[in-house]
């Protein structure tokens, strides 16, 4: 079996948990007594390599980031320790806005992108080194190029309304910010509540704004965000202005759920173009 010669252990038992996107999801009980989650595919070496990377990055902004270890990943799989689900709660909403602060200011990169290819889902995600300011930076490398994917979905006037945005990013982008080690990608479902924490899993990691992670979360709903708000500000306070720019940090998921979804997000991403330019 794969699984035993990655980990150079057997496997006792294996419980199916169902797909997504192009992996399968299984729970694994190994011989040494360890349990496990594996996400694999037929031939996903980018899509694993990125994820294991990023994991491993974030950890790297010092100790308390909240990212489960890699245990091992190849061209077909990722395995992570396997993570006991809890009922969200306020201590550990409060604990995840200063871990979350800490991992956004703490060994901070030198540059927007990472040195490795990303992905967001099974999309390429442009992860470029770039050392240009960030409103550059995100037009051309997370707004543009998931535009022109989800073009066939929205309207001439939709495309044109967001390049509206992208040609006043400068005035709409706020001050400036050194990057972040940021997650990119912190939907509620990729904040796993464990008991007294929480963790972040499938990232798309890599130097961004860290107002990025924080829109995110506020986009799709995630539990006690105003608890983790609050821990976060006090933490690592947040820049003047902070709240009207979340439409603004919010487009480039949306437009990566056009792409990937069709027009049911379109809505949206409109209203969030127009709330960006005020």
């Amino acid at each position: 079996m794969r699984l035993e010669r990655l980990l150079g252990t057997g496997v006792e038992d294996v419980h199916d948990l169902g797909s997504s996107h192009s992996w399968t999801l299984r729970r694994a009980s190994l011989a040494d007594g360890r349990e496990v989650f594996v996400k694999a595919a037929r031939d996903q070496a980018g899509v694993f390599a990125a994820e294991a990377a990023g994991l491993r990055w974030l950890g790297e902004a010092g100790p308390g980031t909240p990212v489960p270890d890699v245990v091992a990943a190849d061209e077909h799989m990722l395995v992570l320790p396997w993570l006991h689900s809890a009922p969200p709660s306020r201590e550990a909403a409060e604990r995840l806005g200063r871990e979350l602060a800490a991992l956004h200011i703490g060994n901070r990169p030198d540059v927007y992108g990472a040195p490795w290819d990303g992905f967001i889902a099974d999309l390429p995600l442009d992860n470029t080194p770039d050392g240009r300011p960030w409103p550059a930076w995100y037009a051309e490398r997370r707004l543009e190029p998931f535009l022109r994917l989800g073009a066939r979905h929205l309207s001439t006037g939709d495309v044109r309304l967001v390049e509206r945005v992208m040609a006043d990013i400068e005035t709409l982008a706020g001050q400036p910010e050194p990057p972040s080690r940021i997650h990119g990608d912190l939907w509620s479902g990729n904040v796993l509540w464990t008991g007294d924490r929480a963790l972040l899993i499938d990232p798309a990691a890599h130097g961004g704004h860290r107002e990025t992670d924080l829109a995110m979360m506020a986009l799709f709903g995630t539990p006690h965000l105003d608890t983790v708000l609050g821990a976060y500000d006090e933490a690592a306070p947040l820049a003047d202005g902070w709240r009207s720019r979340v439409p603004l940090h919010q487009l480039h998921p949306l437009l990566v759920h056009v792409a990937l979804f069709g027009g049911s997000y379109r809505a949206s991403l409109v209203e969030a173009a127009r709330a960006s330019l005020g």
